[in-house]
Formats: structure tokens, C-alpha cells, sequence
């Protein structure tokens, strides 16, 4: 380990100097100028280029032989630049055309599957995310392909993200780049994420970047906070629904001095009216308040190449469930009637400082710092479940090359400190469950990129945990280019984490079933760490239809376990976790294709197919509530706009889900079996906007406008202490079609 560190701190003094350009592109327009993502920057009579990002920001090594910088996009003035200095550059591109024309083709593109990266990596933007309600972080994957969005039970509401055919503990959560939505915020994380606060959301397909961490398995989510210095000064967002709820955000963004900036984002919520539609006595939706407050702080100093933020956030989140006549006052822990409260309270404190080395453009330096304390009490009729976890995570990251620009690479550590406090049981008798999880990790990673038909990283690390030993994580990502508009990537990997079986796994409280804790010697409840490979291969071309732009995407992935904690489920009468013996993998396949219909018409298709399986006591088995096929349609649809910005908007989802498989409830009496499958379930969403200006907006939209729903979602809902009693037979919506309005007001 030493010597790892001590070449790390060697490796800045071996990189050979070349200066880099950063710049941004904008469309030129004198109201509201606009970042312009995908313009080709280049210089002059070389191979040396790169592409705009999403933000419209460009980073091109110096060149020798040319100090002429070229600017394109279809539908713009090429420009060139004579550059005789390496300095920070803001760039406006003229239209060729009416600007009007401009706006439909430069802003349909609210999705972007990355050609050019290594990785497997799909981000959305803003646009994307205000296409539905995008109450929250998980709401906003409703019109992606690449993740499915399920309800975890039929009690409090909560919706899970799977991707490549596994849940959510699987798939690294991050915001800002910091692991966050993992541990105690594992189940009901995605919710305290406001979709307002979000300025764009990163997937990656995969293991991902060992930069991230050794958890990864499935994939990585990353998702961007506004950041104070863009924001509107005041932005108003105003939702309500006819299922209850209610919802207000406010952003209020100040200029303290020319390089200060700081943003006070709230958020709350409420739902106060209970509904149960299907008259089983038990809430369709839970009952919820929500507080969540945010104050970010941005220093920015371009001369000295200096970014920092801090960032201070506060939740306070209350779900009460159950039946519709439940008093917690008069009702907890007794038989009259059975009832669910859920009390988080979370403080989160994080600081980030990027600096950039003005002299030797091409060095960073990233640390980044991150506190959070995680308060959860909770019961679901006489069981209780408390969990109370710390948390403390930094790391360092040194940027630099390798001789020239093609021979990238970044190294760092990172450091985290995990403390958790559970209690578990019937509320007469509980167990407490504590242990520290502290790991310290060394990293290096690679990248060649020659800008035209080859991207390579790879990327190794060493980590050294008090439970999980130390391990070596590698990754490999790969792209090539065979010909014009295409992306051929492979990826290899592995990653390892701890299951958190309680917390990962809080729906089973809402059950009669007992918890079958089978301890085979290991550091974490007894039981082993998980670990897995995953193996990644998919293709992208680009290519015209009918005169119109449009992608075509093919991916597989395959991850096998070495070792997993299995979930039971297929006794009715428990749950257990048990170490893995035999095979467990996952099998996902997509084909995705997006294209430019008409004139401001964007169509979106995909087609999944899931083949999970798993070796449990009673035989290997299909992962139950997995559909093997899903079919996933979005159509968006943005008139022009008239001269003060005015325009419409018209956006529709249609999910399709397959027939899932039940667990096994055979040694249930036979009013409490279910059939083996599940039926198939499709749901449409729709929204339409009205932009009168680019101040103001309105919009209006149905959830599940087919009103599909289960009939019978809870099991022995007629005896919710008995033996039968359960909640997690949930494959699709509970409440039916809902119906929404609300408005956005932004001061710029």
C-alpha cells in the first residue's frame, strides 16, 4: 500500500507539459443565449478535435502546428479563431438560418447517448427531466429506457430503480459524484432528491470508472445539482395532483460578490387526504410531509483556475400507512388496527475544490468531503425497524497526461467511514445490530483517446476494509469507431459491497413472514460481502432515415455473482438471507431507437429483455417480479416559438411490462395463493406544456391514464395480524390513473 501511495505522489512530476484550451459554445441570441451541445471544435489542418458537452463546454490540447481554431454545427456559421494565447474562451455561433428553426434542432436532443466516451453513457438533461411531475430523483427516469421504475410494496408508495435486470443496491448512486443513496438512504433515497434541484443525470452502464468506488455492479447514476451561478435568481415550481398530493419549490440564487454565489433551494411536500379505491380498508398511497432544504455556496475564480462548493442540506420526511382507520395516537403496536409510521430525519454537509493549473493547463486537482447522519424510526404494525447510520467519505483525485494529449490518466484516494445502529423486531422484543465499516482505497486510471476511432480507459484500485479485506477492483472500457456515425464499446469489471439486509429490504416488515437470518461466519450479519463481474457489449450508429436524424443502440450485459446474499422469498411464511451456493447472474438486453420523426417530433422506441436467475435452497429460479421482455415508447413533440419564446409542448410515455413470476406461496391455505405469474401490465403517461415566455410556463398530465391497477394487492388484507398477511406481491400500480397541473416561474 505505501508504495502504491508513493508512486502517486510521484506520477504529476513525470507528465510531460502540453497546454489545454477550455472554452464554451453558445447559440447567439441577445435575450437568452444558449449553450450548444455536440459543435465540433478543431484545429486547423489537424487531427486534434473534440465536441461540445451538454453545457456546451469544450477542453482541446494546444497544437503546434496550427493557432487556427474551427467552430461548426450544422445549421450555424463556421467560425475560426485565431488563438495566440491559451486562455479560457466564450464563443457565440451564428444561425444560418431564422432562429426559430435553430431552437427546434438544438434543443430535441434533451437525451444524449455518448459516441465518443469509453463507457457506455447516457445523460439527460433539464429537458429531459421536466418531460413528467419529476417530483424526485427516481420519478425522473420515467421516460428512460435504460432504468425500470417499480413500486417496492403496497404500502408506502416507494418506487425502486433496477437496471440490467438488478435493484438498486446494485447500481452506485451518486450526487455530485459522491456515493450517497446507498445504506440506510438505500430504500427511500431517491425520494429526498428533489427533481427541481437537478441539472442533469449521468447513467453509465456497467461497472463504470473505478474512481467511483469498488460498489458498482450494474451501473452508475450521477446526478448534477443546479449550480448557484447558473440558476435562475428566483425559480417558482407549484405541482398538485388529484391523488393528494401537493408540492412547492423555490429557488432563490444571489451574487454576492463577482466570484461568490450562493442558492437557498426548498422544497416541500404534502399529501393529507387518504384514498382507498380498491376498498380493501388499507391507504392506496401513504399519507407524507416533506421538508427538504438545501444552501449552496459556488466560489468561482477563472484567473487562478479555482471551483469550490459547499453545500449544507437538511431533510425532515414523515409516511404514515395503513388502514384507512389507523390513529397512531390510539393505535400503535396494538390489534385494533393495523398501521405504519416512517420518521427520517438527515443532515448532509459536503465541500468540493477543483483547481485547475493555469500554467499547466492540463493538471487538476479534485477533493471533495461529505458528512451525513441518517436518522430513520420506524414501525409497520408490531414490528419496528430504527436504523440510525454515519457516514463520512472524502477523496482526492490528480489529473494530469502522459507525454501528450492522447495519454490521459487520474489518480487519487478516497477514505470512508461508515457507523450503523439497527434495531430489529416485534416491538417486544427487539435485536440491535451495530458494526463500523471503515475502507481506504488507492486508484489509477488510463485513457487514450486519439479523437477518432479508439478510446480506451483502464482503471484499477486497492482497497483495504475492516470487514472486506483487501481486494484489488479492475475495469476496463473500451470504444471503437469502424466507420462514420458508429460506437462499438466493451466492458469488463468487477465490484464487491456490503448487503445492507435490512435496510435494502424494509417491505418485508410490512409482512407476517419471520426473518431467517442464516449466519455462515461472516463480518455483516454473519454473512459474506457480494461479489460480482460484470461483462458489457453494445453498439451505436448513427445514420439518416428519410431525410431525418436518428440513432440506432444495441446493447448486452451479463453479471455474474461470485458470491451474493440471497433474498428468499419462496417459502410464504419467511424471508432468509443466506450466502450464495450454486450460480446467480443476470442476462439484460436493449435495443433502443431514437429518431427525428418530423420537424419537432422526437419518437423514442426500445425493447428490454431480462433473462435473471438465481440458486436458492429450493432449486435456481427466476428472480421473482423480473419480466423477461419490456417494451418502452416515448414520443415529444415542441412547436415553434413565436417571438417572446412562446411554444408548446406535448410529451407521452408507454410502458409495457411482461408477465412477472410470483413467489412461490404454495404453502399458503388456498384463499391466500396466487396464481405463478403475474399478468402483463401497460401504462401511458402524458404531459402538455404551454410556454408563454421563458419566464413562465404551465403544464398538465395524467399518470397511468389506462388506469391500470392491481385489484388485490395486499394478501390478507381482511386479517392483517394473521399468519397470511403481506404486502409484496406488487408488480404494477396500486392507486389507478392520476391527474396533475402546475406552473414554473423563473426571474433570470
Amino acid at each position: 500500500m505505501k508504495k502504491i501511495i508513493t508512486l502517486l505522489l510521484f506520477i504529476p512530476f513525470i507528465s510531460v507539459a502540453q497546454e489545454q484550451l477550455n472554452g464554451r459554445i453558445f447559440i447567439a441570441n441577445e435575450e437568452d443565449p444558449m449553450p450548444l451541445a455536440g459543435a465540433n471544435v478543431y484545429w486547423l489542418h489537424t487531427t486534434i478535435g473534440t465536441v461540445t458537452d451538454l453545457d456546451g463546454n469544450f477542453s482541446i490540447p494546444s497544437s503546434k502546428d496550427s493557432k487556427e481554431l474551427i467552430i461548426s454545427y450544422v445549421g450555424f456559421k463556421t467560425d475560426t479563431l485565431k488563438i495566440n494565447a491559451i486562455k479560457p474562451i466564450h464563443h457565440y455561433l451564428h444561425p444560418t438560418n431564422n432562429l426559430d428553426e435553430v431552437e427546434v434542432t438544438t434543443r430535441k436532443k434533451s437525451t444524449l447517448i455518448s459516441f465518443l466516451n469509453s463507457q457506455n453513457l447516457v445523460t439527460m438533461n433539464s429537458e429531459e427531466l421536466l418531460k413528467s411531475a419529476c417530483c424526485n430523483l427516481c420519478e425522473s427516469f420515467e421516460t428512460n429506457p435504460s432504468i425500470d421504475v417499480n413500486y417496492a410494496d403496497a404500502l408506502t408508495g416507494t418506487r425502486q430503480i433496477k437496471m440490467l435486470g438488478l435493484t438498486s443496491p446494485y447500481i452506485l448512486t451518486a450526487i455530485e459524484s459522491v456515493p450517497t443513496v446507498r445504506g440506510a438512504a438505500q430504500m427511500y433515497g431517491l425520494s429526498f432528491v428533489p427533481g427541481t434541484w437537478v441539472e442533469s443525470i449521468q447513467i453509465t452502464k456497467g461497472t463504470g470508472s473505478v474512481i467511483s468506488g469498488f460498489e458498482s455492479i450494474a451501473g452508475q447514476i450521477n446526478a448534477k445539482l443546479q449550480k448557484p451561478v447558473e440558476d435562475s435568481k428566483v425559480f417558482v415550481n407549484i405541482y398538485g395532483a388529484g391523488n393528494g398530493r401537493f408540492e412547492l419549490n423555490t429557488h432563490l440564487n444571489t451574487k454576492i460578490t463577482d466570484k461568490l454565489y450562493t442558492g437557498l433551494f426548498l422544497h416541500g411536500n404534502i399529501r393529507d387526504t387518504g384514498f382507498d379505491r380498491n376498498k380493501d380498508s388499507f391507504l392506496d398511497i401513504p399519507l407524507a410531509k416533506q421538508v427538504n432544504l438545501m444552501n449552496r455556496w459556488q466560489y468561482v475564480d477563472l484567473d487562478k483556475g479555482v471551483v469550490s462548493f459547499l453545500n449544507v442540506r437538511y431533510l425532515n420526511d414523515a409516511k404514515q400507512a395503513g388502514q384507512t382507520s389507523y390513529n397512531p395516537e390510539a393505535d400503535k403496536f396494538s390489534t385494533n388496527y393495523w398501521g405504519s409510521d416512517i420518521d427520517t430525519k438527515r443532515l448532509d454537509v459536503s465541500g468540493k475544490l477543483s483547481y485547475a493549473n493555469q500554467d499547466l493547463t492540463y493538471q487538476n486537482v479534485d477533493i471533495q468531503v461529505n458528512f451525513s447522519t441518517h436518522n430513520q424510526q420506524s414501525y409497520f404494525g408490531r414490528n419496528v425497524y430504527n436504523i440510525n447510520h454515519n457516514n463520512f467519505y472524502t477523496r482526492a483525485i490528480y489529473s494530469s497526461i502522459l507525454g501528450s494529449s492522447l495519454h490521459k490518466f487520474k489518480a487519487g484516494l478516497n477514505f470512508s467511514y461508515d457507523h450503523y445502529d439497527e434495531t430489529v423486531g416485534v416491538y417486544t422484543n427487539t435485536m440491535d445490530y451495530e458494526r463500523n465499516e471503515n475502507s481506504i482505497g488507492v486508484f489509477f486510471e488510463y485513457n487514450y483517446d486519439d479523437l477518432e476511432n479508439i478510446n480506451l480507459t483502464a482503471g484499477i484500485r486497492i482497497d483495504n476494509s475492516n470487514l472486506l479485506g483487501t481486494f484489488l477492483t479492475p475495469r476496463l472500457n473500451m470504444r471503437y469507431t469502424p466507420w462514420e456515425q458508429a460506437s462499438f464499446k466493451t466492458s469488463i469489471g468487477s465490484g464487491r459491497r456490503s448487503s445492507n439486509i435490512f435496510a435494502e429490504n424494509q417491505n418485508m416488515f410490512a409482512s407476517s413472514r419471520l426473518v431467517n437470518l442464516l449466519n455462515s461466519g461472516g463480518k455483516i450479519y454473519g454473512l459474506d460481502p457480494e461479489i460480482a463481474w460484470n461483462y458489457g457489449i453494445s453498439f451505436l450508429q448513427g445514420f439518416n432515415l428519410f431525410g431525418r436524424e436518428a440513432d440506432l443502440a444495441v446493447d448486452f450485459y451479463r453479471t455474474d455473482f461470485k458470491n451474493q446474499v440471497v433474498v428468499d422469498w419462496e417459502n410464504p411464511s419467511e424471508v432468509s438471507f443466506y450466502n450464495l451456493d450454486g450460480e446467480s447472474y443476470a442476462n439484460s438486453f436493449q435495443t433502443e431507437l431514437n429518431y427525428n420523426f418530423l420537424e419537432g417530433v422526437d419518437l423514442r422506441l426500445a425493447y428490454k429483455y431480462y433473462d435473471v436467475k438465481t440458486q436458492y435452497t429450493s432449486g435456481k429460479l427466476t428472480k421473482p417480479l423480473t419480466p423477461k421482455h419490456r417494451f418502452f415508447a416515448n414520443a415529444a413533440y415542441k412547436t415553434k416559438m413565436n417571438a417572446k419564446g412562446g411554444h408548446w409542448k406535448f410529451d407521452t410515455t408507454y410502458n409495457w411490462l411482461g408477465e412477472q413470476r410470483f413467489p412461490s406461496t404454495a404453502g399458503n391455505p388456498e384463499q391466500y395463493r396466487l396464481t405463478d405469474y403475474t399478468p402483463t401490465v401497460g401504462t401511458l403517461n402524458v404531459q402538455i406544456t404551454k410556454v408563454f415566455a421563458k419566464s413562465f410556463e404551465v403544464y398538465v398530465g395524467g399518470e397511468n391514464i389506462t388506469n391500470e391497477r392491481i385489484k388485490s394487492p395486499i394478501m390478507g388484507a381482511d386479517d392483517p395480524f394473521g399468519n397470511y398477511f403481506d404486502t409484496t406481491f406488487v408488480y404494477g400500480p396500486i392507486f389507478g390513473s392520476t391527474y396533475y397541473a402546475g406552473l414554473r416561474y423563473r426571474l433570470n
